[in-house]
């Protein structure tokens, strides 16, 4: 985690130095001669939340005290695997519910009686999946 605050404190450090620049660019340039606000307040805004981010990160490193697997030279890259549980490669309902979703957004560009269709392909498929292991060969 604190590979990941020092980059981020880097990375506000850069938004400002780009904010700052581009400030002084847009004075500079006869053309416009003003500060042009959407691009400084972007910028500004970036330098913000990186900054926001790399404190939190920091204050919640420090206050844990654990190191992560990327902190540790010694470590390996099995390290930071973790478990992400148990997912089925075989199972059709994923690519059904993403179907539906697809449907019920195509639904409201079209036609919206298509979003009626779309949330009972979509009720069906959520509920095959979650039930998958309940019934038939895999049943447990």
């Amino acid at each position: 985690m604190k590979a990941n605050v020092n980059l981020l404190w880097i990375l506000a450090a850069f938004f400002g130095l780009a904010t700052v620049t581009y400030v002084v660019w847009s004075l500079v340039d006869p053309l416009y001669g003003t500060v042009e606000w959407a691009g400084t307040m972007a910028l500004a805004l970036s330098t913000v939340l990186a900054a926001f981010i790399a404190f939190y990160l920091g204050r919640v490193h420090a206050a844990q005290g654990g190191e992560l697997p990327e902190d540790r030279l010694d470590a390996n890259i099995d390290d930071g695997d973790p478990e992400l549980g148990f997912f089925s490669p075989w199972s059709w309902w994923p690519i059904m519910l993403a179907a539906s979703a697809a449907l019920l957004f195509l639904g409201l560009g079209v036609g919206f009686w298509i979003c009626f269709i779309a949330v009972g392909i979509g009720a069906i498929s959520l509920v095959g999946w979650v039930y998958e292991y309940y019934r038939g060969l895999f049943a447990r």
